[in-house]
């Protein structure tokens, strides 16, 4: 037992006691440091091929304040410190400008321990934006890991390392199209209404990994609360996880589900934004920007309390909506804009690299997207500053 099965934020001095107990070696995972790196040139290289090498692998953890003897903790020091927290921007600061892209999703700690003395653990998740590199002083070199530890990569495994990187994007663009199609073929969890919706994926980084599986069939029905319930919604355990559904008018048909699988991703499907009339224009109602904020943002909070670790892909889609228009007044008022010219509209991908992230910056270039496809130039639901103008 390591500490990798729990959030940085759960990490306690009696998890820190638990590698000595089960002496956890150094190597791919984890390794262990007496002290924090000086202002020296040689220690700040050796931070950043340390940190490097964890997000060139499976990803992994620093821990400052531990003792070691041939690679196996044997006592849990702490450091010294009076200013834990300024020792951790120094750290942020180090890594931000010597490593090249920046780590998505990094994070660190302070754990206070019982003799008043503090361990800096730094979490490093595997990254999706390999290789990174470091060029704190024109350095420029990568790095990995394996059992031994880290060490320096040749051409050919950074050339597989770049190639890694591209396959992960793909895989998940190509999961969105494959879910897509089983909407558009209504083989979805909970039978749909027929007609347009709105379908939100939200996937994380590393959802595809074997060994990304969680205990979603524990969380609360209420905690999954789908897009756009008018009253109660019921819920089901299946072969991907657990979904919920609310069935409004048809009792054998959802307008709104919500798939939680069991790696991690979520699926939200709903019909009810999409608005179709018999001889007038159909139309995306606009107000439902605000309500898929909402959503997100409580959806990526399961995610990160079950150990769903960032970064996360969000990818909006609308399915037919070819000749639907833009509803935006107040109530149900119309546009008058374009109409789609297209039956799908496949929005480009956003990342959130950290879960405390601002979501409308995030998200705006995507609603943005939406306009445009109805002749607008941005969203006219919010101000540049992100207050909601919308209607109702």
């Amino acid at each position: 037992m390591t500490i990798d099965n729990k959030p940085i934020e759960q990490i306690r001095e009696s998890d820190l006691q638990t590698l000595i107990v089960n002496q956890v070696a150094e190597g791919k995972s984890i390794d262990y440091k007496r002290e924090l790196p000086s202002g020296n040139d040689k220690s700040k290289r050796e931070l950043l091929a340390d940190v490097s090498s964890f997000a060139n692998a499976s990803g992994g953890y620093l821990v400052f304040g531990v003792e070691e003897s041939a690679g196996i903790p044997t006592n849990i020091c702490g450091l010294s410190i009076t200013d834990a927290d300024a020792e951790i921007r120094r750290i942020e600061s180090s890594i931000q400008d010597g490593i090249s892209p920046r780590i998505p999703g990094l994070a660190i700690k302070a754990i206070n321990l019982q003799n008043k003395n503090v361990v800096i653990v730094v979490h490093i998740p595997r990254s999706w934006a390999l290789p990174h590199m470091v060029t704190f002083k024109n350095y420029s070199k990568f790095y990995s890991r394996n059992s031994a530890g880290k060490y320096q990569l040749d051409v050919n495994e950074i050339r597989s390392a770049f190639l890694l990187s591209e396959s992960a994007a793909e895989r998940i663009r190509n999961f969105r199209l494959e879910r897509l199609g089983i909407i558009v073929a209504n083989q979805t969890p909970i039978p749909m209404e027929e007609g347009a919706k709105l379908v939100l994926h939200v996937v994380p980084i590393s959802a595809f990994n074997i060994r990304s599986q969680f205990d979603v069939i524990s969380i609360s029905t209420q905690e999954l609360q789908p897009l756009n319930v008018y009253s109660g919604w019921n819920h089901r355990i299946n072969l991907d996880g657990k979904v919920t559904f609310e069935q409004s008018g048809n009792p054998l048909f959802a307008n709104t589900y919500l798939q939680i699988f069991r790696n991690g991703v979520i699926e939200a499907v709903e019909t009810e934004y999409t608005i179709s009339q018999t001889g007038k224009s159909s139309y995306i109602y606009g107000a439902y920007e605000r309500d898929l904020l909402q959503l997100i943002e409580r959806l990526i909070k399961v995610q990160e309390n079950i150990g769903v670790q960032a970064p996360l892909f969000i990818m909006l889609s609308f399915l037919g909506v070819k000749g639907y228009v833009m509803g935006f007044e107040r109530g149900y008022g119309l546009s008058s804009g374009n109409s789609i010219d297209r039956d799908a509209l496949l929005l480009p991908e956003v990342i959130i690299e950290d879960y405390n992230a601002n979501l409308f910056p995030i998200m705006k270039p995507v609603f943005d997207n939406i306009w445009n496809a109805c002749g607008y130039e941005k969203t006219l639901n919010f101000d540049d500053a992100g207050n909601w103008i919308g209607g109702n």
